[in-house]
């Protein structure tokens, strides 16, 4: 019998049904060509014949100026009427030596930016600098130099090793977070958090680093207790610090994760870090002996909805208010009775339920997550009862039960009857209606410590004053400048102490006197929001405008380490929250999608018996394993490039042996750019990606060798054989184009993309000499191998462009277009290869039986889920 089959088309992946590559313009903007100097050999009039390594020298110093040049050109000339794709790098700490990590961070934003300006975008990759910090401060105070300048020798050094890896940025939006012009903002954004109530100063236990001299907020501290910066012990200290209420904003924060694509596990650690929203905090006007001491505190509550059945506020032993100077901590400490929970007669009134209950100091060392006050309520929690049964408290019921095994409020003013979930989504939009609580946020998340006690970062721009508390520096006297110091000592108070004429001032209110902040912020805060000065950077007026923010935000693709997967992300996505609801931006989220990279590690030697790390030529290589010279066992791992560890790279001396390309090529082939790359010359991947240039420098001396000026082509000549030799060569082009394609826009497995054209290097290299002489398959099959090539090895690329634009009797209109190869537009996959019926017929013979029809249907069903299966495989590993 005959079986007509409908078939569910295999549409290749990364392409549309209507045969439209994803994400590609549909009908791309013109692109304004001009003739260009030609190649190399158009110095000499000779095409050479082989890759050496000498040709390799003068082919990037030929073409390195020239497609910076161009970039810049194109950048300037790119007009709104093209789509945006805006590519950004984290950018570096001034450090003065760029490292391998640097290098491999670089090429793919540079890899990237290349491309999608290929297909028609306006690209935007910036580059600056986080300028503030610690290590600038220190370095200036072990060699007794301004950090100023110690910076800005740094940022000049690693901008000319920039330039000299051939990356091309958009260096007319630089930004320094050191320079008044950018922190000017900083220090505006500040004072728009200040105003809507979410920067705020208090006494609190912090973290202090006793090397560092400074506040760390608790991202800061390992799991061990030292500083993430100087490793040593934290110690905790009562001071009085400046906050950033990020609590606030958490529950938007986690939930707009979820309309985000996936972010290499990143996703879960920022949902890990922010914790289950279920609960919420509400302020207190504190009371002794029936007088309000003027101090508000927030207690948090998990059952928000049952606050009305409060029964006492409870703190841990360990809370500033027995550690401080405030009126309360007496009568706090005449109640304490340690190891059980003390009634004391302070007493606190909810500004929410108007309801005064009292406060209580737990006998607890710590409550749930980094909790350390708390809401008891008894009607919720058997703890909570227990407590306030023991010390005789009274509280009201507020909890109803019903037969269908729901809980109806009572005794909750206006939203007694309601059922919890009613009431908790009312108690707390009421809650944050009136500003005192209600935001959504969970137990385990502190607000951000910002304050640092070090000189070189963003001044707070407050005052303080005696008789109007702090006070925001007007907008039209930032930025408050930092002032220059004889000398930095790192130890003691804040160095801004030191400057009594840039202290002392005048309050903004009462213009009576008053004191500058003498803290500065951590850096976190002008790397919180520098993705957004990018978009207009040399605004004088304002942090930016809001229609070029709203152009290019948000980030299409956001690169840089996983170290920064919790803190910077965290910071970065809260700031673009609060200035979305500042009316500042349209968007919320600051990032689309995130490509983080893993780290070049380096192979270490070190003494078994100590740990002591060895340089490289202390090692005896001669036997199987490795040996200290003169004796003596040895250890050998792979770890992150460290100059202390003797396993670093000098990216600069690496270029100078191998060449930028090489360098770009391999970094991007060794490995997937989430995992870690262990650097060894002797691996498959570096002379893998030396041999791949050299054979596609044959290529085109093979086309250039088979079009002699006699040599005329003649595509009717080929026979059948040959053209099914033909057949096969433009099936791999499509084949290429359609996979690279997909991995530059998706998945970003570079080196599944590199791998790819490695394959139709192999189909080019095989295909006879009369296929290379007569067939336009190979011509426009070599052309879209070359152009897809330029983004990841650009000064090759180039070359080889100008040598396929020269050669003689061209048939393909490709090679007749001029310019150079970055201004030519990324190759689509013909039309023909992507049209795939969407029935096919089968004959099959198989019994007559309706049990016979219906296995062979299961069959047919099975193979394609394989087939789809495979392939999704193929596009994930590139295997």
């Amino acid at each position: 019998m005959q079986v007509s089959v409908k078939r569910l088309a295999l549409y290749p992946l990364g392409v549309t049904r209507s045969g439209q590559i994803r994400g590609a313009l549909l009908s791309p903007v013109p692109r304004l060509l001009s003739p260009s100097t030609r190649t190399l050999f158009s110095e000499t009039g000779v095409w050479e014949k082989d890759y050496l390594k000498e040709t390799r020298r003068r082919v990037e110093e030929w073409w390195h100026p020239r497609i910076m040049a161009q970039w810049q050109k194109d950048a300037q000339a790119e007009g709104s009427n093209r789509k945006k794709f805006y590519v950004l790098s984290m950018f570096p700490y001034p450090s003065g030596q760029l490292h391998m990590g640097h290098v491999r961070v670089y090429t793919i934003s540079d890899t990237i930016g290349h491309f999608q300006r290929m297909r028609g975008h306006q690209v935007l990759n910036p580059m600056g600098w986080d300028a503030f910090g610690l290590p600038a401060e220190n370095a200036a105070i072990e060699r007794g130099l301004d950090p100023e300048e110690w910076t800005k020798h740094n940022i000049q050094s690693m901008r000319e090793q920039l330039d000299n890896l051939g990356l091309c940025f958009n260096w007319d939006r630089e930004v320094t977070t050191c320079l008044p012009d950018y922190y000017k903002w900083t220090q505006f954004l500040f004072i728009k958090l200040f105003e809507a109530g979410l920067a705020y100063r208090k006494e609190a236990v912090v973290n202090w680093d006793p090397v560092d001299q400074t506040v760390l907020a608790d991202e800061q501290v390992d799991e061990n207790g030292r500083s993430w910066r100087s490793g040593a012990l934290v110690e905790q200290k009562l001071l009085t610090q400046w906050f950033i209420k990020t609590t606030n904003y958490a529950k938007p924060l986690l939930d707009a994760l979820a309309d985000l694509p996936e972010w290499y596990g990143v996703k879960a650690m920022q949902a890990n870090w922010i914790g289950q929203c279920t609960g919420c905090y509400f302020d207190f006007k504190l009371k002794v002996n029936g007088e309000e001491t003027g101090e508000t505190l927030s207690a948090y509550s998990s059952s928000p909805e049952t606050v009305f059945g409060e029964a006492y506020l409870a703190i841990l032993p360990s809370h500033r208010l027995l550690h401080g100077t405030s009126s309360v901590r007496s009568a706090l400490e005449k109640a304490f009775q340690p190891g059980r929970d003390s009634l004391t007669e302070v007493t606190a009134r909810n500004l929410f339920t108007g309801r005064e209950v009292p406060l209580v100091i737990s006998h607890k060392e710590a409550f749930d997550g980094y909790l350390d006050t708390v809401i008891g309520i008894p009607d919720c929690s058997e703890e909570d009862l227990s407590v306030a049964t023991a010390l005789n408290l009274r509280w009201t019921t507020v909890l109803k039960s019903n037969k269908d095994d729901t809980q109806t409020l009572i005794n909750s003013d206006e939203f007694s009857g309601l059922t919890r979930e009613q009431a908790f989504e009312s108690i707390t939009q009421k809650a944050r209606e009136q500003k005192v609580g209600g935001h959504l946020t969970s137990s385990k998340l502190r607000d951000w410590l910002i304050s640092r006690q070090r000189y070189w970062g963003t001044p707070i721009p407050v005052v303080h004053c005696g008789s109007c508390g702090p006070v925001a520096v007007p907008e039209e006297e930032l930025p408050v400048t930092l002032p220059k110091l004889p000398s930095l000592t790192g130890k003691g108070a804040s160095p801004l102490e030191a400057a009594h004429d840039w202290v002392n001032c005048t309050c903004p209110r009462c213009k009576g006197p008053a004191r500058r902040e003498t803290d500065t912020m951590d850096t976190f805060v002008d790397s919180a929001w520098y993705y957004l000065r990018y978009t207009d950077s040399h605004n004088p007026d304002r942090p930016f405008e809001r229609h070029l923010a709203d152009h290019w935000l948000p980030v299409d693709v956001y690169i840089g380490g996983k170290e920064h997967a919790v803190m910077h992300l965290y910071y970065a996505r809260f700031l673009c929250h609060f200035c979305k609801d500042q009316g500042l931006v349209a968007h919320r989220e600051p990032f689309w999608k995130l490509l983080v990279q893993g780290l070049i590690k380096g192979q270490t030697f070190k003494l078994a018996d100590s740990g002591q790390y060895l340089k490289r030529e202390a090692i005896d290589f001669t036997d199987k394993e490795p040996a200290l010279r003169g004796g003596g066992r040895v250890e050998v791992t792979w770890e992150k490039m460290s100059k202390s560890k003797h396993n670093g790279l000098d990216p600069q001396e690496v270029v100078q042996q191998y060449g930028v390309d090489t360098v770009r090529l391999y970094i991007l082939y060794a490995a997937p750019p989430e995992q870690d790359i262990l650097w060894n010359v002797k691996t498959d991947a570096l002379p893998g990606v030396l041999r791949w240039q050299s054979r596609l420098w044959q290529l085109v001396t093979k086309l250039r060798g088979a079009r002699q000026p006699v040599d005329v082509p003649c595509p009717s000549l080929l026979k059948n054989k040959e053209l099914a030799e033909t057949k096969k060569i433009w099936e791999n082009k499509n084949h290429a184009i359609q996979e690279v394609t997909s991995h530059l826009t998706e998945d970003f497995l570079f080196n599944a993309a590199i791998s790819r054209l490695m394959g139709l290097t192999n189909t080019l290299s095989s295909a006879t000499d009369r296929v290379v002489q007569h067939s336009v398959e190979f011509e426009e099959a070599l052309a879209a191998l070359v152009m897809m090539t330029a983004p990841m090895a650009p000064h090759l690329a180039s070359e080889l462009w100008a040598g396929l634009c020269q050669v003689k009797n061209p048939i393909s209109p490709l090679l007749q277009h001029g310019g150079d190869v970055l201004q030519q537009f990324w190759p689509n996959v013909d039309p023909e290869y992507l049209n795939v019926p969407d029935f096919v017929e089968l004959s099959v013979l198989v019994g007559s039986n309706r049990r016979t029809h219906d296995l062979m249907i299961l069959f047919l069903s099975m193979c394609y889920i394989y087939i789809y299966v495979l392939m999704k495989h193929k596009k994930r590993t590139g295997c």
